[in-house]
């Protein structure tokens, strides 16, 4: 039944059972679209992948951050010299120097040091700052290009999923097909028989079997694929090639087409465009703060000795004061380098925004289209199976030739095929339509 809010397509037995106002899944226990996202978000590799960058971006604010914190080491050397400079102050640090001795002849002179240093920078003029800066909203774009990958992955297996029934269908149909063309050939033969009929009808309705015996090795085929592809896009094997059975059938229900406007601000790949201008920007800022003076505070703690005992003890500290003046254009360069980087990103944000409002609009047309081929696919359906039902009874009465059977058999399975792709294709399209907003993940459990 046909209406302007829903159309109901009650489809062959093969045909799956979908509601989609509510959960994607299909009945009796079986296979689920929801166990197949659900599969997809734990083993799909491109997840997993943007899952370690999202942990290395996260790990590179931290490092950026640490700048902040004193620099805190330990050292020990050991070294033996008869350089008189050296042994002299080698000595010295030992608290054993001497003015009687002859410091042109100091002899082999050893020395055991052990250190604790520490360095801290008090002023960078907002460096670290920049670079944290950077960091984060590195960590951002990261986050959203998570959320972007699993936009598309959900995409993705929800057409896979959905392509299986389709090539499931296509083989009903197909072998439904050969299955008439096959009690055809059988009344032929027999109006052949009793002298009827001629014996190019039954010939021609041979080579119509073949053909579509042709055709349902070409539906099988693809039936096979779209269970590799649905394994493929979830990351691993969730359905056998054999074993398409265990998606259960039931009643097909499609909405009308609801969306009316055109926003991508909800795509993460838009949102993670957004940050990484932002990134860029604060790293531009970063190379324009070299030219500022730095302040940094240092200090150490030694033991020497010449004896790995009776170590004396001795300290320094102080503070670092630097600022560029000249290094041979090079903070020049850099600055130029890092501006003109953050204004290219600026032009591929723009230009990702064309692009993203033309995907949306596109996904918008295409669920349209498919409700539309919906509609009139499943009137002309009626018109076939009823010219269909017509001819076969003229011809078994002889009122019809096989030319006519064979053109009416064709023109159902052709709107039957019609159906059944204007079905899933309008499911697909409303999922893209999902995709294409951003929505693919709401309304699915992330683990």
């Amino acid at each position: 039944m046909l209406t302007k809010k829903r159309l109901t397509v009650w489809a062959m037995k093969s045909t799956v059972g979908v509601m989609l106002c509510g959960s994607m899944s299909v009945c009796g226990g079986e296979l689920k679209l929801d166990d197949c996202l659900a599969a997809a978000l734990k083993a799909n590799p491109d997840l997993q992948a943007a899952g370690y960058r999202l942990e290395a971006a996260r790990a590179a604010v931290k490092e950026a951050s640490s700048a902040y914190y004193p620099m805190l080491g330990l050292s020990g050397n050991w070294a033996r010299t008869d350089n008189p400079p050296q042994a002299f102050f080698m000595q010295l640090n030992q608290r054993q120097a001497s003015l009687q001795k002859d410091f042109n002849q100091p002899g082999d002179t050893e020395n055991i040091r052990g250190s604790v240093g520490v360095k801290w920078q008090l002023f960078d003029s907002g460096r670290r700052e920049a670079d944290r800066r950077g960091a984060r909203e590195g960590s951002t774009a990261a986050g959203f290009m998570l959320d972007a990958v699993r936009n598309d992955l959900l995409y993705q297996v929800t057409c896979a999923y959905y392509g299986i029934m389709k090539a499931r269908d296509s083989v009903a149909i197909q072998t439904g097909t050969v299955a008439s063309l096959q009690e055809y050939l059988r009344m032929a033969d027999e109006r052949v028989k009793a002298g009827s009929a001629l014996k190019t009808d039954a010939l021609n309705l041979d080579v119509q079997l073949s053909l579509a015996r042709e055709d349902l090795i070409r539906a099988r085929n693809g039936l096979q694929l779209s269970v590799l592809a649905l394994n493929t896009a979830v990351g691993e094997t969730v359905l056998e090639e054999d074993a398409e059975a265990r998606l259960d059938a039931g009643v097909l229900v499609v909405r009308p087409p609801a969306r009316t406007t055109v926003d991508i601000e909800g795509r993460a790949e838009w949102r993670a465009a957004e940050a990484q201008a932002k990134a860029m920007e604060a790293l531009a800022d970063r190379a324009r703060r070299e030219y500022r003076p730095t302040l940094s505070a240092l200090g150490s703690v030694d033991w020497d000795s010449a004896t790995f005992s009776d170590y004396q003890q001795s300290y320094f500290a102080g503070v670092v004061a630097e600022v560029n003046l000249f290094d041979g254009f090079r903070t020049r360069s850099g600055v130029v380098r890092a501006r003109a980087n953050a204004a290219a990103v600026r032009a591929e944000q723009s230009k990702l925004r064309n692009a993203l409002r033309l995907d949306l609009t596109q996904a918008v047309l295409g669920e349209r289209e498919a409700w539309a081929r919906l509609e009139v696919s499943g009137k002309s359906r009626a018109s076939a199976e009823e010219a269909l039902r017509i001819t076969r009874d003229r011809y078994q009465q002889g009122a019809a030739d096989v030319a006519d059977l064979m053109a009416a058999q064709v023109g159902l399975t052709t709107t039957r095929s019609r159906q059944v792709a204007a079905q899933y294709d309008c499911l697909m399209a409303q999922a893209n339509v999902a995709r294409a907003s951003g929505d693919s993940g709401k309304g699915v459990k992330h683990e």
